[in-house]
């Protein structure tokens, strides 16, 4: 599927009526009345336990779900991080570790990937899959309280795991935190597609496909969860301001998939560019 144009979103919210249609103004049937949410409101322990059921077959119901494209949507988070060989890259709800993996073979052996997540489960195929790369490291850790020192690493990544955590905001706070000033934090995540008839079309569909696929590997109640967390969450727009609230820089949004996957990138301030010869996106 093709993929929209980045978006640049302003500091002020009031910039986002300034541009023309044609430079990503958001029309009245792409708004629907406030009901965002802060958070998940499921509990942590019961998130992890979703996770660890379902791990044996998550890697293929991702595939199976999203066509294939879901390792399209990874290498455009990969690129998007902008590491180097050497670098520091950590993945938080890195699940199964496929993106972990992917940022690892951009750093090479002399950088480093950790891979975070709540699941033991999951980590445990990450490591089956993964362990023999002397590059990457998997952790059991919390995304909102994470083990690591302020400003240790090039850059933070989160790919369709934001929906899980119990505060967005607080979230991407913790990403800030522990990556470098001019360094960078992307969040690939779900959303839902524009214009309006088309976005609840789009989430009909889900609801429906998410648990029957899962029935096929026995997870049907495990994957009932999974679209109730589009529920309320954030639109791009609104997830791109939460970035700002949480500290991040030059934020910016792309969609993909016809809107259904949004790639989100920000910079920690503190430097004035990343490293030199640094090409804007």
């Amino acid at each position: 599927m093709r993929s929209r144009k980045v978006l640049s979103v302003p500091d002020s919210d009031t910039a986002r009526n300034d541009s023309s249609p044609s430079q990503g103004r958001q029309t009245p049937d792409d708004f629907v009345a406030p009901r965002s949410r802060a958070g998940n409101n499921v509990p942590e322990p019961d998130v992890a336990a979703l996770f660890d059921s379902i791990a044996p077959v998550y890697d293929k119901m991702n595939t199976i779900m999203t066509a294939g494209l879901d390792g399209h949507w990874r290498r455009a988070a990969v690129r998007a991080a902008r590491l180097s060989p050497g670098d520091s890259a950590l993945d938080i709800a890195c699940g199964t570790g496929k993106l972990t993996a992917a940022l690892a073979r951009v750093v090479g052996p002399l950088g480093k990937a950790v891979g975070v997540d709540l699941a033991p489960a999951m980590l445990e195929e990450a490591r089956r899959s993964w362990g023999d790369m002397v590059q990457v490291e998997f952790r059991l850790a919390n995304a909102l309280a994470l083990p690591v020192e302020d400003s240790s690493f090039d850059a933070a990544t989160i790919a369709f795991g934001l929906r899980n955590l119990a505060s967005f905001e607080d979230g991407f706070r913790e990403m800030a935190r522990i990556v470098r000033p001019g360094g960078r934090v992307v969040c690939l995540e779900l959303s839902v597609p524009r214009p309006r008839p088309i976005g609840r079309l789009y989430e009909a569909v889900f609801n429906g496909m998410a648990p029957t696929i899962g029935s096929l590997f026995r997870r049907r109640a495990a994957y009932a969860y999974l679209p109730h967390t589009l529920e309320g969450f954030p639109d791009p727009i609104e997830l791109a301001t939460t970035m700002r609230r949480a500290g991040l820089a030059n934020v910016s949004v792309r969609r993909l998939a016809l809107g259904a996957v949004a790639l989100h990138v920000g910079t920690v301030p503190g430097a004035e560019t990343s490293r030199p010869g640094a090409k804007a996106d």
